[in-house]
């Protein structure tokens, strides 16, 4: 009763004033202040953004650091030395009609400033076979002190100006690649880490012009079951989006570089390319915005002939995107064997390369029927009982 009391003799008018006070409260218009942020290159990034997720294309992921790219070198015994990458590199961004299936090529920062063999730029063979230049802008990964054994991305320090140069050299999308791994938890710190790195970078690379690629890449190591992948994949992403949203990114402007739905390596129980396809779309209508243009799945280990087949039955149907590839061995393996190093089987090696990419161009329209495969291109599928 005492605060009943309190109430009505504080904060309401005397019955005198009631007719006083509502004739100066006269309803005034609400002002909600509240910031939009359209950057100078929205529409460019929406532009460049459906522009590569466009039919019948993906990328080629060609953006190995030095040390990665010398170890695929050592497989055909080759030196790591610019030569050696400058010469492969050049065998990839000229094969003649490339451009047909690859709408995007990621370069590593070399590459975006190198020049061919025969001194072309690097950025200028791509973009006459109609071939958007992309960049890797991480810094690679770090132990996450404080969590089970896992990684965290670095490269934000300076990311912006370093996102300037990039386009003025002719890049027009970034990628920046974390990991999450299943055996060690994954803990929450680690996916919040993973989540909050992948959001400031693309709102830096946005706003810098460049279109940025998310990939929470999860690893394929582990013996856990498909239900489990499936498990983290949606609290990975549905922790990104999240960021992404508190970082005002514009969902439009943006491509995303997930792994596919799979059992862990070791698993003794082996998916096919249909369940595949089952678990990873119903992870995408769960969690991606059809806001965003463009799937471009990373092939995570998988054999050539493998990410094909499961990027084709996930075309089986209508999506709210466009789903495709953004491969690296999946592309590359059969390529660099071909080549091995010598200039009479560049011609080869290109050939073995436009194979590649044709079959994955089919895959993304639904067309890919495995016919042609050669036995190099099959190593490394692992699902027992299923006919390809």
């Amino acid at each position: 009763m005492a605060s009943a009391a309190l109430l009505k003799s504080s904060f309401l008018p005397k019955r005198s004033e009631w007719h006083t006070t509502r004739k100066s409260s006269t309803p005034q218009p609400t002002v909600i202040a509240f910031s939009v942020r359209a950057g100078a290159y929205s529409d460019e990034l929406v532009k460049t953004a459906k522009s590569i997720a466009s039919p019948g294309r993906g990328i080629l992921a060609m953006d190995e650091s030095n040390a990665t790219c010398g170890k695929r070198l050592a497989t055909i015994g080759l030196e790591n030395t610019e030569a050696n990458r400058q010469a492969y590199r050049t065998l990839l961004v000229s094969a003649p009609g490339l451009g047909q299936y690859i709408s995007g090529a990621i370069l590593f920062e070399e590459t975006l400033y190198q020049s061919t063999t025969d001194g072309k730029k690097m950025v200028d063979v791509l973009t006459q076979q109609n071939i958007m230049p992309g960049i890797k802008v991480d810094k690679g990964l770090v132990p996450l002190t404080g969590s089970n054994d896992e990684s965290w991305c670095q490269g934000l320090d300076g990311l912006a100006s370093r996102c300037a140069a990039y386009y003025q050299q002719g890049a027009r999308f970034a990628k920046w690649r974390t990991v999450v791994s299943i055996p060690n938890g994954p803990s929450a710190l680690a996916v919040k880490e993973a989540a909050w790195g992948l959001a400031r970078y693309a709102a830096i690379a946005q706003d810098n012009g460049l279109v940025p690629i998310v990939e929470p890449e999860i690893l394929l190591d582990g013996d856990h079951g498909i239900e489990r992948t499936f498990e983290v994949a949606q609290k990975v992403w549905a922790e990104v989006f999240f960021y992404l949203a508190e970082n005002n990114v514009m969902f439009e402007g943006i491509l995303l570089k997930p792994s596919m739905v799979t059992p862990g390596a070791e698993c003794p129980e082996k998916a096919t390319p249909k369940q595949v396809a089952e678990y990873t779309l119903k992870l995408l209508h769960r969690r991606i915005p059809p806001a965003v243009p463009g799937i471009m799945f990373l092939s995570g280990g998988q054999s050539e002939v493998e990410a094909t087949f499961n990027l084709n039955a996930m075309n089986q149907g209508p999506n709210p995107w466009h789903v495709s590839f953004s491969y690296a061995r999946a592309l590359q393996n059969t390529c660099l064997k071909t080549w091995g190093g010598r200039p009479e089987n560049v011609k080869a090696a290109q050939d073995a390369l436009l194979f590649r990419a044709k079959a994955n161009s089919l895959a993304q329209l639904g067309k890919y029927t495995g016919e042609g495969e050669s036995a190099e291109a099959t190593k490394g599928m692992f699902v027992k009982g299923y006919t390809y």
